[in-house]
């Protein structure tokens, strides 16, 4: 296993729909390991298979960051089956590092998906989980959190990562 490079803002494939998984064979396998200890390594709480440069609809989530490996999500082709509520809350992201902003998510919501061994999973979730499979479910919708900001908001941010990139710190 090994930790891959995690992607920043500015390279196009963090605002591309990824591709459906249609075998899990090895080489998808490897990826979701990968994944996880590059989300460890971090440290993340989640991970898309587009911040490591791969246009796959996969995802790693792991609220504990390691410590409870009972608390692993791996998924596959996740999907929002349906959302309610609201709550704003602060939220940040590996592929745009330094960059903290309250954005609004679901508060309850249900996700499916597939495991590693081909099983369907469903995830009802609240809370801390909720956000994280909508941040990374964004993620494989081609779009981040950033997006979710009010317009002025975003102008600031993205103008302030266009600086960054200049500069080389991104």
């Amino acid at each position: 296993m090994s930790i891959i490079q995690i992607t920043k803002y500015g390279n196009p494939i963090l605002t591309k729909r990824a591709e459906e998984i249609i075998n899990i064979d090895k080489y998808i396998e490897k990826l979701a390991q990968n994944m996880v200890q590059t989300m460890y390594a971090a440290p993340g709480i989640g991970l898309a298979a587009p911040q490591v440069n791969q246009g796959k609809r996969l995802i790693t989530i792991d609220l504990s960051v390691g410590e409870k490996s009972q608390n692993l999500i791996v998924l596959i082709n996740p999907e929002l089956i349906s959302q309610e509520g609201e709550i704003v809350s602060e939220e940040g992201c590996l592929s745009i590092p330094d960059i903290n902003e309250k954005v609004a998510r679901p508060s309850r919501v249900v996700v499916k998906g597939v495991d590693l061994k081909e099983h369907e999973n469903i995830y009802e979730a609240e809370g801390p989980l909720a956000r994280v499979l909508c941040h990374e479910i964004d993620h494989l919708n081609g779009k981040l959190f950033i997006d979710r900001l009010s317009s002025l908001k975003r102008s600031i941010v993205k103008k302030k990562l266009k600086k960054w990139i200049q500069e080389g710190k991104i």
